[in-house]
């Protein structure tokens, strides 16, 4: 496997120095962005708090069988899971604390459906153990990762059990990959009842299919998007024109911009900035810790 490159969505400063990252093979490709790797951090490093991508995660803890998760803002609501855990679409930020090693598969949208079993939408705004979804088969897994010495073969031994994993049948809904291009392509965005129309399905069913499959439903998607639309262009734009740049990210104006950025990053566009240059924020969805 390839190191991959910086994946623009998500593209921060000196990302290859934070995450080791992997491309999949096919058939993977199809369904998984990348494979990463985090070892080690600064115990005086800033707390990173995690923005919301609409994506799902598959996370282990390679130091200890343990993994807690914060909301973003209230650290004193602690979850506890154990060492390897699947982290469904989430539509609002978290916050990590100490970190040591965690390998991790960041699925591309729509992408873990065929590897977990159940409804994507089962997972929102959540977490699950992933025994409970792989049985015995996530604690040798774990335990594989653990005592293998590189980074390459701890990837070679993820993208082994992702391969046995795809449950035989399960096929995506043609509507769910239509409506994700329409997403990303068309800057306006089309309204869910629009995207439904286009598509030959009620609304309802719309709604059903898509969230069944990527996890929230395709309006709180659409807007994730727009948000992280929104990010990409502030990274670009040292001194940016708030009002210009909500126009150009899809928002009705500065005021909408503003409400989005608080409700997804708890922080306002100005702040944003400032903890971006910081380094409290990250790009990808996982907030996770170990004692």
């Amino acid at each position: 496997m390839k190191s991959s490159e910086k994946y623009q969505q998500f593209a921060i400063p000196a990302i290859d120095t934070i995450f080791k990252l992997f491309k999949p093979k096919p058939p993977l490709a199809k369904f998984v962005d990348s494979f990463w790797l985090y070892e080690g951090q600064d115990p005086q490093h800033n707390t990173e708090r995690i923005l919301p991508t609409g994506t799902l995660e598959l996370a282990i803890n390679l130091r200890q069988n343990e993994l807690r998760f914060y909301d973003a803002g209230r650290t004193e609501n602690c979850s506890r899971f154990s060492g390897a855990i699947v982290s469904g679409a989430q539509g609002r930020a978290l916050a990590p604390g100490q970190e040591t090693a965690i390998i991790g598969v960041h699925f591309k949208p729509g992408g873990a459906f065929p590897f977990i079993g159940v409804p994507a939408g089962d997972l929102t705004d959540t977490h699950v153990n992933l025994d409970t979804l792989w049985g015995p088969a996530a604690g040798r897994l774990r335990e594989r990762l653990c005592e293998a010495p590189t980074a390459v073969e701890r990837f070679e031994l993820l993208h082994e059990a992702l391969l046995s994993r795809i449950c035989s049948g399960v096929e995506n809904h043609y509507a769910v990959s239509a409506a994700l291009q329409m997403f990303v392509n068309n800057h306006a965005r089309p309204t869910v009842r629009e995207a439904a129309k286009y598509l030959g399905l009620s609304q309802r069913r719309f709604i059903q299919v898509f969230k069944t499959e990527v996890g929230v439903t395709p309006k709180l998607y659409s807007r994730i998007q727009r948000f992280q639309q929104a990010r990409a262009l502030i990274q670009r734009t040292p001194l940016p024109n708030w009002a210009t740049l909500a126009l150009d990210a899809g928002y009705f104006d500065q005021s909408h911009l503003i409400r989005e950025f608080l409700e997804f990053s708890g922080f306002s566009p100005t702040s944003y900035l400032h903890a971006q240059k910081s380094g409290q924020v990250y790009p990808i969805q996982m907030s996770l810790t170990v004692s």
